[in-house]
């Protein structure tokens, strides 16, 4: 059984549906819509449920927040897989219910909120968070406007009201797979044989490092460490451990598998510094994603200054 974020229409259903459909082995799998992240991993860890999936990060948003922690925070469950889907929402509202001078609030989860940021605006709607974009359409009230994919307009009867309302196109989604720890190793042992749709050795892993000796440097040391053996860092976000203000846990994501040799290097020099590890995922990368070759000029920060910039530019930008 698969327990993903319900209801029925979210992008998440979607993700397991593709990724059904696309693993080794194929076949049909019961799908059990759950209400919370939290739900789904608590189904995986007690084995409830067999795979779990949740989405771990947005090319809009950044890292959904709850999936994160719940990753850091679980001890027996681990990603073993991904999925990446191109989102695209349109805008729903009960049937006979268009009339804009009735429609009050949008709603949707809060990461699809976010991304349709324009469109409430223009209509001077008030954004109402909901639990999945699906549950939007699914509760939706005649004065809401609910953002959502496509098939909830199908799922719910719902009346379309516009089309591709996101603020971004070519906005992407990546969401893992989830299962329990100890089963692992078997999980990927078809991808590590078959490449997955992608070169053996195109993996991806996720990993928190806790250094346990905080203070000026400690950063610098643990990113030397992937520089030395040419690991690449494709992110790293923190997290506070939530115990004492100030304390982090660094998730980092880097180009390589935890079996394959310059990883195994890597580990075993931050374990001998005194730092604290955990992989929280490791999969294979998703085929048909953009040449990560850099960051384009025009979508670094407003703002950012660079070293060719006159003077007052630099120091208006770096407030020195």
């Amino acid at each position: 059984m698969i327990a993903y974020l319900g209801p029925e229409g979210t992008f998440t259903h979607e993700a397991v549906r593709r990724w059904v459909g696309a693993r080794a082995g194929g076949g049909d799998a019961a799908q059990q819509p759950l209400a919370t992240v939290r739900e789904v991993h608590d189904a995986v860890a007690s084995g409830a449920a067999d795979r779990g999936v949740v989405a771990i990060e947005s090319s809009v948003e950044g890292y959904v927040v709850p999936s994160l922690d719940a990753l850091v925070g679980s001890p027996d469950v681990v990603a073993v897989d991904e999925v990446v889907l191109d989102v695209s929402f349109d805008a729903f509202v009960r049937p006979g219910h268009a009339d804009p001078s009735g429609l009050r609030e949008a709603t949707a989860h809060p990461h699809g909120l976010a991304q349709c940021t324009r469109f409430v605006a223009e209509r001077g709607l008030l954004p109402v968070p909901a639990s999945s974009n699906a549950a939007a359409c699914r509760d939706l009230a005649d004065h809401q406007v609910a953002f959502g994919p496509r098939l909830c307009g199908e799922l719910y009867g719902l009346e379309t009201l516009a089309t591709g309302v996101e603020d971004f196109a070519g906005a992407r989604t990546r969401f893992v797979v989830l299962c329990r720890r100890d089963d692992a190793t078997a999980a990927w042992a078809p991808a590590r044989a078959a490449g997955h749709g992608a070169a053996p050795e195109a993996w991806r892993t996720m990993v928190a490092v806790t250094p346990v000796v905080t203070g000026p440097g400690v950063l610098a040391r643990v990113t030397a460490e992937f520089a030395e053996r040419g690991v690449n860092m494709s992110s790293l976000v923190e997290r506070p451990l939530k115990v004492r203000e100030r304390q982090y846990v660094f998730v980092v994501t880097l180009d390589g598998a935890p079996w394959e040799p310059q990883v195994r290097d890597l580990f075993a020099a931050l374990l001998g510094a005194g730092d604290s590890l955990k992989v929280l995922g490791a999969f294979p990368v998703a085929p048909g994603g953009p040449a990560l070759d850099g960051v384009l000029p025009d979508h670094v920060p407003t703002g950012s200054v660079l070293g060719a910039d006159d003077d007052a530019t630099v120091a208006r930008g770096l407030l020195w």
